[in-house]
This record gives structure tokens, C-alpha cells and sequence, in this order.
């Protein structure tokens, strides 16, 4: 059989090449996407940086400890509490300390001329600066983010003085410096917007940045009077000591060795900067693997379909089915192994461009790399052989049912071309790719909504439309060819039954196109379905006039900016806090929910949130608002929860709130904010007031502390919800994998198509067709094809989105279904070009030689 199969694999190679081709190019990217993934298992060992230097770090708990029957749980607090001085001056007594305060410090360009010399004026040293010389400075525009510290605990990073001297006077600073960031230099005057407000300060020295922050030095009384509270205690003592000093019950962690890097910020970064890799490689390692299973078991089943004559010869010679079936699966092994062989030897070769491409378009940290691992390899080469094998047990099956009269057939057209095992197949498939997320409509329609769920739903429902292609194929086929059907000329006419005739080879060509048509609409059009309806959510939400933020991701406005607003007349004005509130599910786990600490008496006037029970207004310190997804949700019960800063509290329901996309969260009162800062003021304009006279008052209230002023419909466009820049890249990288394999598909298949009607096509010769009327046909045929894969597709896609829009309705949020119409036309014309380029070249081959000698060649 070995012999056997290497001899037609020999003669007939045209039909192997595309199976080739698409089985190495998804190994090679299986095995590059592995390689990656293995990369990601684990955050690289990053030692203490902030406190490298430091031998003992104490600061409050970071971590929220719950004992459950189950063991204990922990979650990240979202406000850790600051040293007391009490704790600070016990541990003075072990050994010398030093205090830390981390606090915003944002640094405009250096200043010249009468902003230099300007001195500190205005409530909490702000420089007020009003009028036109104000808004000119657009102040928040070109400020560089960083974050100050008191001095002395420098040397705990340990940072060295570069040039000029430490800081000695509250006007004195020292800046880290860093390629590309602000070039400052000693003797500079800067303007610095610290809580305490904005002053113009001297750079008296800077310190090389070490990658982890961007630092200000402020003496330690200057910090201390910025920014009171202690954020970490520097102890030069024995840990043993200070843990002994502080007691079991302190609610203080002792930080040694390694774990100094917990105060480091953001110390999980690397951690969580992993998780989105993962799963977009894991995404595209399981497309990858699914478009190839597809694209190789629809090569293998035309395959067999076209050596109907050549098998029934053999039995006619006298070939049993089994040897039959033996000979196409050693085909298909030998070609699993070849070609996962070489895959693996392009995705080793590949992995290290696509890392780099990915750091690159900033889907993976700069410090990401490649490791050592060698399975990845292993798994890409057995799982191509493994697809090789399974895609083309079908065709075995099917080939070794050819009867001995196949060798006699002469007609064209395909017949019985759904066996029951296959109809059976799709319906099940069906059932189950329409079932599962009705099911989920009716039991949990948030389910829906994840991304997992959104890629891994179409492919059940495109392997059910494959699977029913034949079936599909001419209904749809001689839908899109009505209109040219009836044209004058012949073309339109032969089009519609060649299509309908050739239903396996129409089949063969569709199905790639309706694999990543359904994609492509289906993964597009949910995000950007998604991102519309938390727009609509945030636009109906948020009724204020003005929308006044920091701009920067957990930066609290300044408190001379809120003093200001306040006083606006005319301007109703609602403070907001950015927290967190953990509660135990089921004694079992603990769930954070993100929350808005607000002033009930307010929080109406600015906004409109979806309340599906009780009232706002009934919001108070000993209540909460839920959303929908809590366990408990009835009106008048109290709850169990644990605040941003790890306290625990009873608090009643007052309202419950629409689930909606997941954004709508929790709300809670300012005593209950957990120490969080002031991050979001909203401004409505009282009716009868003057909405000019409000909005220059609040823009001169934000020149003067560096804050920005934004309407309504600023912040809706420049903070509304929308697809980031990575998630836009994953998904062209998704699709740019479904293409490629969508083109080798389509490129082999009509290859061996075209190649395998050169007597039809002679015929047409000898009946009078042109040499381009058959081009014409020809490429037609191919374009009705893709059409046709398209229209499945597109059918795929539409049933998708809709459960997409039935959730979002279940959920309470009323939008649009977007269809990506620019993405799907790419996609189609790029298909209908290569489909029709791969069925001319082959077809204008053919026809160079004379109609009469190809009209009498045989198999």
C-alpha cells in the first residue's frame, strides 16, 4: 500500500500540493504560536526595585484575607491603608527609619521667563493664573506624569545622584531623567502639580531613571506636608524585631527578601501583562488548528471525489475496499508527515518574528521572549499528523465504497453527494451550534458576551453549514446566478449548471470562503457590537454637561479644582470616587466588583442609570446599589461586604441596577470609598443658569489648577468605550491566519479543479467558445463560488450576531447590530481575486494546447 500510495501521490501531485501547503503553513503557525504561548506559563523572575536596597519594608496589607469552610481566600485590596505614626514611632525604636510617600507629581516643561520667577499664590500654593494667559497654557496638556517622593527614601532603590545635589528647601526638587522622557537638567524651573497644588519648582539635581517609575524628590518635610499619610516604613532594624514589635494582629506586612517587591507599583504587572498574550495566542492556535482540520478534510474529500474512475479501476483490477481505504490513508499519513515536518521547522523558525512582531504593535511587553521549551514542537508535528489522518478518514471511508463500474462513468455531474451519516452529522452539529446558545439565552445571557464564547460559537455552526454545503450549494448557487442567467449570451446559463452540477466542487471552494467570511463577521461585528452598546450604555448613563477626570488611570483630580467647581454658581456639581467591594459567594469565593463611591443627593442630576428596583435616592452610609449579577438582589436585604481599604461591613440594598454589559457596577457612599481620592466630577447646569458663563468658570478654575475641562461630548469621544489598539491587532492577526489559509485552500483547490476539466473545456472549444469566452466561465464559475461561501458564511455570521443582540436585549441595553460591511468586502474581493486568478492560470494553460487532442485525452 506504501508503494502504491507514493506512486499516485507521484502522478496525481497537483492534488496533494494545497493539502501540503495548508497542513505546513497551520503546523508552522500552531508551532510558532506554542512556542509563544510556553513563553508566557510564567512572568520572569524580577527582583525588588523600589526597595532593592532596603533590608526591611513594612507596610499595611495589600491583600484582603477571608477564612471560608474551604480555606482562605484572598483578593488584592483595592485602598491598602497607610503606617500610623503610632506603628511608625514603635518601630523607630528598633533602628533608624525611613518614611515613604508616593503621591502624583506631574511636571510641566521647564519655564522661562515671568513663569520662572512667578511665586506660590492661590488656595494650596496654586499659581492662579486666570484669563487668556491661562487657557493659553493649556495646562494638563504637556504635563509629563510622575510620581514624587520624600528624598531620603531614594537611596532605599537605591538612585545615585547624576549631577547637583540633593534637595534642601520646599522649592527644590530632584528628577530621574530617561531617554525620551522630558530633558531636564539642574537649574531648570519647572512647574510640579502635586495634590497640594501647582508651583514652580528648581531642579537641584537628577538621577538616572531605573525603568520603573518616573520619580520627583521633594525634602521629607515637603512630601510630608504634600501628601500626610505613610505610605511605607523603611526599617534598618532585624526582621524578626520589627515582627515581634509589631504584633500578630498589626495588620502590617513585614517585607524581606524577594518579597520587598510586593511595594514595588504595580508589582503584578509582568503577571497581567501575560494574561492577554495568552489568550490571544491561545486564540490563534485554536483557529489555526481548526481552519486547517477544515481546509485539509475539505481537500482530501474533492480529492477522493475526483479519482471516482481512477479507484474503480482498481477494483475493477481486482483492489479490495480495505486496500482502497489502506491506500488514501497512507496517502494522508505520508502527507502529515511531510508536511507537519516542515511546518515545525517553520514555526521554529517563525517564532521568534512573531514575538518580535508582537512586541512590536505592543500586544506583548517589551521584555517578552522567547524560552527553551521543545514540547510545543512535538504537540505541532502529532497534531498535524493527527489532522492529516482524521480529515481524510471520511474520504477513506468514501473511497472504499467505489464500485468497479465507477471506471465507466463518463458524466460529470455528482450524485448522491449526502450520504445519512453526513446529513446525521450536521444535524447534530447544528442542534448543537443553535441549542447551546439558546440555552444560554434562557440561563445566563452574560454568558454570551465573553470572548471565549464569541470565537468558539461559530465554529460549530460553520461545520454544520460545511457539512450541508453539497445540500446548500445549488439552492444558493442558482440564487446568485438568476440575474445572469437571464442576460444574453450563453455564459450565465452554462455558470449556473456547471455549479450545479459540479456540486463537490463548488463545495470544495466555498467552504474556506464560509469559514473565515463567518469569522471575519462574526468576530468583528461582535466586538464592535459590543463596543456600541457600552456606548449607548455610558451615553444614557451620563447626563451631565461637563465631565471633569485626571485623565490618567487612578490619578485623583486636584482638591483646588473641587473647591473651585463648588463655588461655580449656577453649576450642580457631583463628586465621584473611583473603589472596589469584595463579597463571598457561597462561603467559597470572593468577588471584587468595581465601585463608585458618590453623593446620592447629586448622583441624580447627573446621571440616568438603568434601575431595574428600589431607588437612588435611598442610597446612604449604610447602603449599597448592586447590579443584577449579585447573589442577592432584593430590595431591603443586607449584605456582607469588604471595602476597597479591607474593612468590613453590613450594608442594605437601596437599588439594583441592569446587568447591561457587565459595566454598570456598584455604588456606595463617600464614608465607604475605602480612602479612595476624588478621580470624576460631573457638572450639570442648573435650569435657568447661564451655560456660557458656567463652562468659562470651570475652565478658568481648571487653568488654574491644572485640570482639564471637558463637555459631554468631548468625554464621550475621547473616553467612551471603543476597541483598543491591541485588540484591534489580535484580531487582524486572527483573521491574517484565517486568510492564509483560506488562500492556499482556494488557490489548490481550484487548481485541481481546473486541471481536471481540460476535456470539458476542450469541448467548449470545439463547440465554437473563445479561448477568453472560456476564461470568462471559467473565472465566473469560481466567483460564484465564492459567492456562494460567502451567502453561508454570511448566514453564520448574522445567526451569531443576533444571539449577540438577544443577550444584550435580555441584559436591558437596547443598540444596534454592527455590521463590519468594510472587513467582510475586503475579504470577499480578496477571495473572488485569487479564486478567479487560480482558476484562469491553470485554465489558459491548458487551452494553449489544440481542442482536438485534449478532447480525446483520458485519466
Amino acid at each position: 500500500m506504501l508503494m502504491l500510495a507514493l506512486s499516485g501521490m507521484r502522478t496525481r501531485w497537483i492534488t496533494f500540493v494545497g493539502s501540503f501547503v495548508a497542513l505546513a503553513l497551520g503546523v508552522g503557525l500552531i508551532a510558532a504560536t506554542g512556542l509563544a504561548l510556553a513563553a508566557t506559563f510564567d512572568a520572569p523572575e524580577r527582583g525588588p526595585e523600589r526597595f532593592a536596597a532596603a533590608p526591611v519594608v513594612v507596610r499595611a496589607a495589600d491583600h484582603l484575607r477571608v477564612d471560608t469552610p474551604t480555606g482562605t481566600r484572598t483578593k488584592p485590596l483595592d485602598h491598602p491603608g497607610p503606617v500610623g505614626p503610632r506603628t511608625a514611632d514603635r518601630l523607630a525604636a528598633l533602628g533608624r527609619t525611613v518614611e515613604d510617600r508616593t503621591f502624583p507629581a506631574d511636571v510641566t516643561a521647564a519655564l522661562t521667563g515671568a513663569d520662572a520667577k512667578q511665586p506660590r499664590t492661590g488656595p494650596g500654593t496654586t499659581a492662579a493664573r486666570t484669563g487668556a494667559d491661562a487657557r493659553k497654557s493649556r495646562p494638563g496638556q504637556d504635563a509629563e506624569a510622575r510620581v514624587g517622593h520624600p528624598w531620603p527614601v531614594a537611596a532605599a532603590a537605591p538612585y545615585r545622584l547624576t549631577s547637583g545635589r540633593a534637595p534642601a528647601a520646599p522649592g527644590e526638587v530632584v528628577v530621574t531623567t530617561r531617554p525620551g522622557g522630558a530633558p531636564l537638567r539642574t537649574g531648570d524651573r519647572v512647574l510640579v502639580r502635586t495634590p497640594a497644588g501647582n508651583a514652580p519648582r528648581t531642579v537641584v539635581g537628577t538621577v538616572a531613571g531605573r525603568g520603573f517609575e518616573d520619580a520627583v524628590f521633594f525634602t521629607d518635610d515637603e512630601a510630608a506636608r504634600i501628601s500626610p499619610d505613610i505610605d511605607a516604613l523603611v526599617v534598618h532594624a532585624d526582621a524578626t524585631a520589627v515582627r515581634r514589635a509589631l504584633g500578630p494582629d498589626s495588620g502590617m506586612d513585614v517585607l524581606t527578601g524577594h518579597d520587598r517587591r510586593r511595594a514595588d507599583p504595580d508589582p503584578d504587572r509582568d503577571a497581567r501583562a501575560l494574561v492577554s498574550v495568552n489568550a490571544l495566542l491561545g486564540t490563534a492556535a485554536g483557529i489555526t488548528l481548526f481552519v486547517s482540520a477544515a481546509v485539509v478534510a475539505s481537500t482530501f474529500s474533492f480529492a477522493v471525489a475526483q479519482r471516482r474512475r481512477e479507484f474503480g479501476l482498481l477494483r475493477t483490477a481486482g483492489a479490495t475496499p480495505g486496500q482502497i481505504r489502506r491506500t488514501v490513508c497512507a496517502e494522508a499519513v505520508l502527507i502529515g508527515v511531510l508536511a507537519s515536518a516542515a511546518g515545525v521547522w517553520l514555526g521554529a523558525g517563525g517564532a521568534p518574528l512573531l514575538v518580535g512582531r508582537m512586541t512590536e504593535a505592543g500586544l506583548a511587553p517589551p521584555w517578552f521572549a522567547l524560552g527553551d521549551a521543545s514540547w510545543p514542537l512535538h504537540t505541532a508535528f502529532w497534531t498535524g499528523v493527527f489532522v492529516a489522518t482524521a480529515g481524510a478518514l471520511v474520504s477513506c471511508h468514501r473511497a472504499g465504497r467505489t464500485a468497479p463500474t465507477e471506471a465507466l462513468r463518463e458524466a460529470a455531474v455528482d450524485s448522491r453527494v449526502m450520504p445519512a451519516s453526513r446529513w446525521v452529522a450536521a444535524a447534530l452539529v447544528l442542534l448543537a451550534g443553535l441549542g447551546l446558545p439558546a440555552l444560554a439565552l434562557a440561563v445566563d445571557p452574560g454568558d454570551l458576551l465573553g470572548r471565549k464564547s464569541y470565537i468558539t460559537r461559530p465554529m460549530l455552526l460553520v461545520v454544520g453549514c460545511a457539512l450541508l454545503a453539497p445540500v446548500l450549494v445549488r439552492p444558493v448557487g442558482r440564487l446568485l446566478t438568476w440575474l445572469p442567467a437571464r442576460l444574453p449570451g450563453a455564459t450565465g446559463v452554462l455558470v449556473r449548471e456547471n455549479t450545479a452540477a459540479g456540486v463537490r466542487r463548488t463545495a470544495a471552494v466555498a467552504a474556506p470562503v464560509l469559514i473565515t467570511v463567518a469569522l471575519a463577521a462574526t468576530l468583528t461585528g461582535t466586538v464592535a457590537t459590543l463596543e456600541e452598546a457600552r456606548a449607548v450604555e455610558v451615553r444614557t448613563a451620563t447626563t451631565a454637561d461637563f465631565v471633569v477626570t485626571s485623565g490618567q488611570e487612578g490619578r485623583p483630580l486636584a482638591p483646588a479644582f473641587e473647591e473651585r467647581a463648588r463655588t461655580v454658581e449656577g453649576a450642580v456639581v457631583s463628586v465621584s470616587r473611583s473603589t472596589a467591594v469584595t463579597v463571598l459567594e457561597e462561603d467559597t469565593a470572593l468577588v471584587t466588583s468595581e465601585a463608585r463611591a458618590v453623593d446620592p443627593a447629586r448622583l441624580a442630576a447627573v446621571s440616568e442609570l438603568p434601575v431595574t428596583a428600589g431607588r437612588l435616592s435611598d442610597l446612604d452610609d449604610d447602603a449599597i446599589v448592586v447590579n443584577e449579577e449579585w447573589l442577592t438582589t432584593r430590595v431591603g436585604d443586607r449584605v456582607t461586604v469588604w471595602l476597597g481599604d479591607g474593612r468590613k461591613a453590613s450594608l442594605r440594598i437601596a437599588a439594583v441596577l441592569a446587568t447591561g454589559t457587565g459595566d454598570n457596577g456598584v455604588y456606595v457612599t463617600r464614608r465607604n470609598a475605602g480612602g479612595a481620592g476624588v478621580d470624576r466630577i460631573d457638572v450639570k447646569v442648573a435650569e435657568g443658569a447661564d451655560r456660557r458663563a458656567v463652562a468659562a468658570a470651570l475652565h478658568t478654575a481648571g487653568a488654574a489648577t491644572g485640570t482639564r475641562v471637558t463637555t459631554r461630548a468631548e468625554w464621550l469621544a475621547a473616553n467612551g468605550p471603543g476597541p483598543d489598539d491591541q485588540t484591534r491587532t489580535g484580531l487582524r492577526m486572527i483573521l491574517g491566519i484565517a486568510l492564509l489559509c483560506t488562500a492556499t485552500a482556494l488557490a489548490n483547490t481550484l487548481v485541481m479543479a481546473t486541471s481536471d476539466r481540460v476535456r470539458d473545456l476542450a469541448v467548449l472549444r470545439l463547440a465554437g467558445a473563445t479561448a477568453p469566452q472560456v476564461l470568462r466561465l471559467v473565472a465566473a464559475e469560481a466567483v460564484v463560488a465564492v459567492g456562494v461561501g460567502a451567502v453561508l458564511g454570511g448566514v453564520v455570521a448574522t445567526v451569531n450576531l443576533l444571539v449577540v443582540w438577544g443577550a444584550l436585549v435580555l441584559l436591558g441595553v437596547i443598540s444596534a447590530v454592527v455590521v463590519p460591511w468594510g472587513t467582510l468586502g475586503l475579504v470577499v474581493a480578496a477571495a473572488a481575486l485569487l479564486a478567479a486568478v487560480s482558476a484562469v492560470l491553470p485554465a489558459s494553460l491548458a487551452l494553449r494546447t489544440r481542442p482536438v487532442e485534449l478532447a480525446g485525452a483520458r485519466e
